[in-house]
Protein backbone atom coordinates (compact mmCIF):
# COMPACT_ATOMS: atom_id res chain seq x y z
CA UNK A 1 0.00 0.00 0.00
CA UNK A 2 1.18 3.32 -1.15
CA UNK A 3 2.82 5.69 2.04
CA UNK A 4 0.93 8.42 3.03
CA UNK A 5 3.73 10.70 2.38
CA UNK A 6 4.01 9.56 -1.08
CA UNK A 7 0.28 9.86 -1.65
CA UNK A 8 0.33 13.53 -0.68
CA UNK A 9 3.39 14.08 -2.84
CA UNK A 10 1.26 12.63 -5.56
CA UNK A 11 -1.50 14.49 -5.14
CA UNK A 12 0.09 17.84 -5.12
CA UNK A 13 2.09 17.13 -8.28
CA UNK A 14 -1.57 16.30 -9.98
CA UNK A 15 -2.79 19.43 -8.77
CA UNK A 16 0.45 21.94 -9.98
CA UNK A 17 -0.01 20.64 -13.28
CA UNK A 18 -3.86 21.37 -12.68
CA UNK A 19 -2.40 24.86 -13.11
CA UNK A 20 -1.10 24.41 -16.75
CA UNK A 21 -2.05 28.02 -18.44
CA UNK A 22 -1.90 26.45 -21.83
CA UNK A 23 -4.29 23.61 -21.21
CA UNK A 24 -7.59 23.80 -19.28
CA UNK A 25 -7.97 21.32 -17.11
CA UNK A 26 -9.32 23.02 -13.84
CA UNK A 27 -10.88 25.95 -14.69
CA UNK A 28 -14.76 25.40 -13.74
CA UNK A 29 -15.94 28.53 -15.24
CA UNK A 30 -15.24 27.20 -19.07
CA UNK A 31 -17.89 25.92 -21.35
CA UNK A 32 -17.74 22.44 -22.21
CA UNK A 33 -20.09 20.48 -24.60
CA UNK A 34 -20.56 17.00 -22.39
CA UNK A 35 -19.25 14.03 -24.69
CA UNK A 36 -21.69 11.79 -23.37
CA UNK A 37 -25.10 13.96 -24.63
CA UNK A 38 -23.25 14.39 -28.15
CA UNK A 39 -23.27 10.74 -28.09
CA UNK A 40 -27.11 10.39 -27.51
CA UNK A 41 -27.87 13.01 -30.14
CA UNK A 42 -25.99 10.19 -32.53
CA UNK A 43 -27.97 7.33 -31.59
CA UNK A 44 -30.95 9.84 -31.64
CA UNK A 45 -30.38 10.60 -35.05
CA UNK A 46 -29.73 7.04 -36.22
CA UNK A 47 -33.07 6.15 -34.55
CA UNK A 48 -34.60 9.03 -36.49
CA UNK A 49 -33.40 7.82 -39.73
CA UNK A 50 -33.25 4.15 -39.46
CA UNK A 51 -36.37 3.16 -37.44
CA UNK A 52 -36.49 -0.10 -35.23
CA UNK A 53 -33.31 -1.29 -36.51
CA UNK A 54 -31.57 0.20 -33.14
CA UNK A 55 -34.40 0.70 -31.08
CA UNK A 56 -38.44 -0.74 -31.12
CA UNK A 57 -40.34 1.83 -32.52
CA UNK A 58 -43.12 -0.38 -33.93
CA UNK A 59 -45.97 1.00 -32.31
CA UNK A 60 -44.89 4.42 -32.29
CA UNK A 61 -44.21 3.96 -36.70
CA UNK A 62 -47.56 3.53 -37.02
CA UNK A 63 -48.38 7.33 -36.94
CA UNK A 64 -44.69 8.11 -38.14
CA UNK A 65 -45.53 11.85 -37.91
CA UNK A 66 -45.72 11.64 -34.10
CA UNK A 67 -42.36 9.33 -34.17
CA UNK A 68 -40.34 11.73 -36.30
CA UNK A 69 -41.98 15.18 -34.63
CA UNK A 70 -41.24 13.87 -31.10
CA UNK A 71 -37.69 12.57 -31.91
CA UNK A 72 -36.77 15.94 -33.77
CA UNK A 73 -37.60 17.65 -31.00
CA UNK A 74 -35.35 16.28 -28.26
CA UNK A 75 -32.60 16.20 -31.01
CA UNK A 76 -33.34 20.39 -31.15
CA UNK A 77 -33.16 20.26 -27.41
CA UNK A 78 -30.16 18.20 -26.94
CA UNK A 79 -28.29 19.74 -29.96
CA UNK A 80 -29.26 23.51 -28.66
CA UNK A 81 -27.80 22.82 -25.73
CA UNK A 82 -24.29 21.22 -26.75
CA UNK A 83 -23.68 23.82 -29.48
CA UNK A 84 -24.72 26.92 -27.32
CA UNK A 85 -21.75 26.06 -24.83
CA UNK A 86 -18.98 24.99 -28.38
CA UNK A 87 -20.38 28.43 -28.95
CA UNK A 88 -18.97 29.84 -25.34
CA UNK A 89 -16.14 27.64 -25.15
CA UNK A 90 -15.17 29.08 -28.36
CA UNK A 91 -15.79 32.68 -27.29
CA UNK A 92 -17.23 33.65 -23.26
CA UNK A 93 -17.33 36.58 -23.39
CA UNK A 94 -20.33 36.26 -26.91
CA UNK A 95 -23.26 38.19 -26.93
CA UNK A 96 -26.04 36.60 -25.62
CA UNK A 97 -28.59 38.08 -28.14
CA UNK A 98 -26.06 36.97 -31.04
CA UNK A 99 -25.25 33.26 -29.21
CA UNK A 100 -28.45 32.30 -28.73
CA UNK A 101 -29.22 33.69 -32.47
CA UNK A 102 -26.39 31.69 -34.06
CA UNK A 103 -27.45 28.53 -31.51
CA UNK A 104 -30.86 28.50 -33.52
CA UNK A 105 -29.29 29.06 -36.69
CA UNK A 106 -27.31 25.99 -36.55
CA UNK A 107 -29.76 24.03 -35.04
CA UNK A 108 -32.64 24.77 -37.35
CA UNK A 109 -30.24 24.50 -40.73
CA UNK A 110 -28.88 20.95 -38.95
CA UNK A 111 -32.72 19.71 -39.07
CA UNK A 112 -33.86 20.94 -42.03
CA UNK A 113 -30.41 18.72 -43.37
CA UNK A 114 -31.93 15.60 -42.74
CA UNK A 115 -33.94 14.73 -45.02
CA UNK A 116 -30.79 14.62 -47.43
CA UNK A 117 -28.71 13.21 -45.44
CA UNK A 118 -30.58 10.28 -45.02
CA UNK A 119 -31.13 9.74 -48.65
CA UNK A 120 -27.35 9.87 -49.22
CA UNK A 121 -27.32 7.42 -46.18
CA UNK A 122 -29.38 4.96 -48.15
CA UNK A 123 -27.04 5.39 -51.20
CA UNK A 124 -24.55 4.45 -49.40
CA UNK A 125 -26.03 1.38 -48.29
CA UNK A 126 -27.09 0.48 -51.63
CA UNK A 127 -23.53 1.31 -52.44
CA UNK A 128 -22.29 -1.49 -49.65
CA UNK A 129 -24.92 -4.23 -51.16
CA UNK A 130 -23.67 -3.95 -54.62
CA UNK A 131 -20.30 -3.71 -53.99
CA UNK A 132 -19.69 -7.01 -51.33
CA UNK A 133 -21.09 -10.50 -52.28
CA UNK A 134 -20.88 -11.19 -48.90
CA UNK A 135 -24.03 -9.04 -47.74
CA UNK A 136 -27.24 -11.11 -47.04
CA UNK A 137 -29.07 -7.99 -47.55
CA UNK A 138 -29.52 -4.24 -47.11
CA UNK A 139 -30.96 -4.46 -44.16
CA UNK A 140 -27.77 -6.39 -42.49
CA UNK A 141 -25.52 -3.42 -43.54
CA UNK A 142 -27.26 -0.82 -41.51
CA UNK A 143 -27.48 -3.46 -38.54
CA UNK A 144 -23.71 -4.36 -38.23
CA UNK A 145 -21.70 -2.63 -40.97
CA UNK A 146 -18.46 -0.73 -39.08
CA UNK A 147 -18.04 1.17 -42.90
CA UNK A 148 -21.98 2.43 -42.72
CA UNK A 149 -21.61 3.41 -39.19
CA UNK A 150 -18.66 5.50 -39.75
CA UNK A 151 -20.05 7.37 -43.05
CA UNK A 152 -23.48 7.65 -41.20
CA UNK A 153 -21.68 9.82 -38.39
CA UNK A 154 -19.57 11.88 -40.89
CA UNK A 155 -22.51 12.71 -42.59
CA UNK A 156 -23.99 14.52 -39.30
CA UNK A 157 -21.01 15.83 -38.23
CA UNK A 158 -20.26 16.72 -41.54
CA UNK A 159 -23.53 19.64 -41.13
CA UNK A 160 -21.89 20.81 -38.16
CA UNK A 161 -18.48 21.51 -39.27
CA UNK A 162 -19.70 23.66 -42.58
CA UNK A 163 -21.37 25.31 -39.84
CA UNK A 164 -18.30 25.61 -37.89
CA UNK A 165 -19.20 24.65 -34.65
CA UNK A 166 -16.44 24.05 -32.53
CA UNK A 167 -15.54 20.65 -30.72
CA UNK A 168 -18.73 18.93 -31.28
CA UNK A 169 -17.83 17.64 -35.15
CA UNK A 170 -15.01 16.10 -34.06
CA UNK A 171 -16.08 14.63 -30.47
CA UNK A 172 -18.34 12.57 -33.48
CA UNK A 173 -15.75 11.60 -35.81
CA UNK A 174 -13.60 9.87 -33.07
CA UNK A 175 -16.54 8.40 -31.21
CA UNK A 176 -17.41 6.67 -35.03
CA UNK A 177 -13.37 6.16 -35.05
CA UNK A 178 -13.54 4.35 -31.77
CA UNK A 179 -16.43 1.72 -32.69
CA UNK A 180 -15.61 1.12 -36.51
CA UNK A 181 -11.85 1.71 -36.83
CA UNK A 182 -12.11 4.06 -39.84
CA UNK A 183 -11.06 7.91 -38.65
CA UNK A 184 -12.75 9.92 -41.34
CA UNK A 185 -12.38 14.15 -40.56
CA UNK A 186 -15.52 16.03 -40.02
CA UNK A 187 -14.09 18.20 -43.10
CA UNK A 188 -13.73 15.69 -45.84
CA UNK A 189 -16.05 16.19 -48.46
CA UNK A 190 -18.04 12.73 -49.53
CA UNK A 191 -20.35 12.24 -51.94
CA UNK A 192 -23.03 9.72 -52.26
CA UNK A 193 -22.49 6.01 -53.02
CA UNK A 194 -19.89 5.93 -50.73
CA UNK A 195 -18.10 1.84 -49.60
CA UNK A 196 -15.56 1.52 -46.95
CA UNK A 197 -15.12 -2.66 -47.43
CA UNK A 198 -13.87 -4.32 -44.56
CA UNK A 199 -13.52 -0.49 -42.83
CA UNK A 200 -10.99 -1.33 -40.27
CA UNK A 201 -7.90 1.26 -40.65
CA UNK A 202 -9.11 3.98 -42.89
CA UNK A 203 -7.79 7.19 -42.92
CA UNK A 204 -9.46 10.43 -44.56
CA UNK A 205 -8.38 13.52 -43.92
CA UNK A 206 -9.63 17.10 -43.58
CA UNK A 207 -9.70 18.58 -46.72
CA UNK A 208 -10.71 15.38 -48.79
CA UNK A 209 -12.62 15.49 -51.57
CA UNK A 210 -14.49 12.15 -52.82
CA UNK A 211 -16.91 11.59 -55.86
CA UNK A 212 -19.38 9.61 -56.05
CA UNK A 213 -19.67 5.66 -56.40
CA UNK A 214 -16.17 5.43 -54.76
CA UNK A 215 -15.26 2.41 -52.84
CA UNK A 216 -12.54 1.92 -50.37
CA UNK A 217 -10.88 -1.20 -48.54
CA UNK A 218 -9.30 -1.74 -45.42
CA UNK A 219 -6.24 0.48 -44.46
CA UNK A 220 -6.54 2.53 -47.06
CA UNK A 221 -5.02 6.52 -46.43
CA UNK A 222 -6.26 9.79 -47.96
CA UNK A 223 -3.81 11.74 -46.18
CA UNK A 224 -1.58 14.38 -46.28
CA UNK A 225 2.25 14.80 -47.95
CA UNK A 226 3.70 16.64 -44.50
CA UNK A 227 2.30 18.12 -41.75
CA UNK A 228 5.73 19.86 -40.08
CA UNK A 229 3.65 23.16 -41.04
CA UNK A 230 1.16 22.48 -38.33
CA UNK A 231 -1.27 24.86 -37.29
CA UNK A 232 0.50 26.95 -40.45
CA UNK A 233 -1.64 24.61 -43.01
CA UNK A 234 -4.76 25.28 -41.19
CA UNK A 235 -7.41 26.10 -44.64
CA UNK A 236 -5.03 24.58 -47.14
CA UNK A 237 -5.99 22.10 -49.32
CA UNK A 238 -4.04 18.90 -47.85
CA UNK A 239 -5.62 15.92 -48.96
CA UNK A 240 -6.44 14.72 -52.66
CA UNK A 241 -9.12 14.54 -54.39
CA UNK A 242 -10.65 11.10 -55.76
CA UNK A 243 -13.16 11.53 -58.48
CA UNK A 244 -16.21 9.23 -59.41
CA UNK A 245 -15.97 5.94 -59.44
CA UNK A 246 -12.99 5.07 -58.57
CA UNK A 247 -11.65 2.35 -56.66
CA UNK A 248 -8.81 1.70 -53.86
CA UNK A 249 -7.48 -1.45 -52.33
CA UNK A 250 -6.16 -2.09 -49.01
CA UNK A 251 -3.62 -0.37 -47.72
CA UNK A 252 -2.80 2.00 -50.31
CA UNK A 253 -2.03 6.10 -49.65
CA UNK A 254 -2.97 8.43 -51.76
CA UNK A 255 -1.50 11.91 -50.48
CA UNK A 256 -1.66 15.63 -50.89
CA UNK A 257 -3.60 18.13 -51.60
CA UNK A 258 -2.91 18.43 -55.58
CA UNK A 259 -3.57 14.90 -55.67
CA UNK A 260 -6.27 13.90 -57.78
CA UNK A 261 -7.29 10.46 -59.01
CA UNK A 262 -9.02 10.46 -61.92
CA UNK A 263 -12.82 9.10 -62.39
CA UNK A 264 -12.89 5.35 -63.06
CA UNK A 265 -9.05 4.41 -61.96
CA UNK A 266 -8.50 1.71 -59.85
CA UNK A 267 -5.22 2.04 -56.90
CA UNK A 268 -3.56 -1.07 -56.23
CA UNK A 269 -2.88 -2.44 -52.85
CA UNK A 270 -0.41 -0.95 -51.20
CA UNK A 271 0.18 1.55 -53.65
CA UNK A 272 2.02 5.14 -52.79
CA UNK A 273 0.56 7.67 -54.88
CA UNK A 274 1.65 11.40 -54.43
CA UNK A 275 1.15 12.38 -57.87
CA UNK A 276 -2.64 12.92 -59.71
CA UNK A 277 -3.81 9.71 -61.87
CA UNK A 278 -5.64 10.26 -65.13
CA UNK A 279 -9.06 8.76 -65.60
CA UNK A 280 -9.25 4.73 -66.31
CA UNK A 281 -5.74 4.41 -64.95
CA UNK A 282 -4.56 1.40 -63.45
CA UNK A 283 -1.82 2.00 -60.62
CA UNK A 284 0.05 -0.62 -58.72
CA UNK A 285 2.58 -1.71 -56.97
CA UNK A 286 4.94 -4.62 -58.53
CA UNK A 287 7.39 -6.68 -56.35
CA UNK A 288 8.81 -9.49 -57.16
CA UNK A 289 7.69 -12.70 -55.57
CA UNK A 290 10.20 -15.95 -55.54
CA UNK A 291 8.78 -19.21 -55.11
CA UNK A 292 11.36 -21.55 -55.37
CA UNK A 293 10.69 -25.47 -53.78
CA UNK A 294 13.37 -26.63 -51.69
CA UNK A 295 14.90 -30.46 -52.13
CA UNK A 296 13.83 -32.66 -49.18
CA UNK A 297 16.74 -33.25 -46.90
CA UNK A 298 18.38 -36.91 -46.72
CA UNK A 299 17.30 -37.95 -43.59
CA UNK A 300 20.50 -40.46 -43.62
CA UNK A 301 22.57 -37.31 -43.68
CA UNK A 302 21.80 -36.32 -40.14
CA UNK A 303 24.87 -37.52 -37.77
CA UNK A 304 23.75 -39.56 -34.33
CA UNK A 305 26.36 -39.20 -31.59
Amino acid sequence: MIESNDMQGIIEGISANYENEEVCLSCVDRHFPSRGAIIEIIKEVRRVLFPRYFSDDVATLHRSDYFIGEALSRIEHQLSAQVREAFLFQDPDINAEELEERVDGVVQAFLRRLPEVQRILLTDVQAAFDGDPAAGSKEEIIFSYPGLFAIFVHRIAHELYVQNVPLIPRIMSEYAHDHSGVDINAGATIDEYFFIDHATGVVIGETTIIGKHVKVYQGVTLGALSTRAGQGLKGVKRHPTIEDNVTIYSNASVLGGETIVGAGSVIGGSAFVTSSVPKNARVSLKAEVNVRQSKPRDPQAFETV
